[in-house]
């Protein structure tokens, strides 16, 4: 009885249109967090039931049922598959990103087959790799001209170099979904084309590289700096709906939120306070946009930063300087330097927070630290939104 009713449940969902979402962006959207940093999750009681979502009965990453997925960037081949840990950047893997968590909230609030295609590709801008058709071509500011006038550069030259890097990314983007689509069975073996498919939402998370780019935003640290982001994102989101053929194309933006709330930055970050948030308002500034009414939408990463991990890793760090200093006063040799450091490190963390460390990092800031608990999150709220079950954004 029990396997006749599986096998209804799994006809009756089949026999639904496929659900396509489509995850696009830089180097956190093929996400960084190993899946070593998945016990972390567990060391907090709030996060806890996403650990348990996460995993199987023994304690291995889940095996979707009904979610597959094809992604490029995150390798040097397309990986394809039903959704499962691993599908994030594949160097000293295995790891995740948003993906993961994404399809399986997205699983839960449906019973339709579910389909991601991911495209990412890590340190990549929208002013020029990902740079939209009718955003037209990039115009070197006066501040870049001045520069290849001091330094003696062929204009006409690097305005052709210009030229060949400007949309390739986006055209790899949209040339992989429409592949894909066109032989979906390639992907996703249980397929009929008789069910039909629907593009149902598609998720934009990548910032980095734009945010640093002092050349393509002379005016960072000042008002409007970074409008130039904002023109170009508005231009993404017409021209993803006009070339994959769906006007109305639900749209979610995630705004760079490494380091938490700019309110809350510690003293090394305030210099980037206002810079950070500039550009966190630029990345959101689309979605106000009268024609994206109702169907663009903002997703803050910044609320899920976890504070702790940042207290802790400062306070090792500290602690490391603290270890240094001593041993080169006191002219210690490396074993010397190293069984000082291991004291001092074991009398100034707590068990919690040398656990924090081992279980909780496993990347750089600008990659979320690597935290599973992080990403894990993000990929939720980014599924709430496009299921439209998520108060929180």
């Amino acid at each position: 009885m029990l396997a006749a009713l599986v096998v209804g449940h799994l006809a009756e969902a089949s026999s639904k249109p496929l659900q396509v979402y489509i995850l696009a962006g830089q180097s956190n959207m093929q996400g960084h967090a190993k899946v070593s940093t998945f016990e972390h999750i567990g060391m907090d009681v709030n996060s806890k039931p996403m650990l348990d979502d996460m995993q199987n009965s023994k304690g291995d990453p889940k095996v979707c049922d009904r979610v597959w997925i094809s992604t490029i960037g995150c390798a040097d081949t397309e990986q394809v598959g039903k959704l499962t840990a691993g599908f994030g950047a594949a160097k000293r893997g295995p790891k995740i990103g948003p993906e993961f968590t994404f399809g399986i909230t997205m699983e839960k609030q449906t019973d339709a087959p579910i389909l991601i295609i991911k495209t990412a590709w890590g340190g990549k801008s929208l002013h020029t790799d990902f740079r939209p058709p009718s955003a037209g071509p990039y115009e070197f500011n006066e501040a870049e001209l001045a520069k290849l006038r001091a330094q003696s550069k062929d204009f006409d030259a690097e305005k052709l170099e210009k030229e060949k890097a400007t949309g390739v990314y986006y055209r790899q983007m949209i040339a992989h979904v429409n592949a894909v689509l066109a032989d979906i069975k390639r992907v996703v073996p249980e397929y009929d084309s008789k069910q039909g498919y629907e593009l149902s939402g598609f998720v934009w998370f990548q910032g980095w590289n734009d945010l640093v780019d002092g050349n393509a935003y002379p005016r960072r640290g000042k008002a409007g700096g970074y409008s130039a982001y904002s023109d170009a994102m508005a231009h993404l989101i017409r021209d993803v709906r006009k070339d994959l053929k769906t006007p109305k194309l639900p749209f979610v933006i995630g705004v760079m939120g490494v380091g938490g709330p700019t309110q809350e930055y510690g003293p090394d970050q305030k210099r980037y306070r206002f810079s950070h948030q500039s550009f966190r308002d630029a990345m959101a500034a689309p979605a106000k946009l009268p024609e994206f009414k109702d169907n663009v939408t903002v997703v803050l990463t910044e609320k899920f930063w976890d504070p702790e991990l940042t207290a802790t890793k400062a306070k090792a760090n500290a602690l490391r300087k603290e270890a240094k200093q001593i041993a080169e006063k006191k002219k210690l040799n490396a074993t010397e330097s190293k069984a000082l450091y291991e004291k001092i490190n074991n009398q100034g963390l707590s068990a919690r927070e040398q656990k924090i460390l081992e279980k909780g990092i496993s990347n750089a800031e600008y990659h979320y630290l690597g935290s599973a608990k992080i990403l894990g999150a993000i990929g939720q709220e980014f599924a709430r939104v496009l299921s439209g079950v998520s108060n929180n954004h």
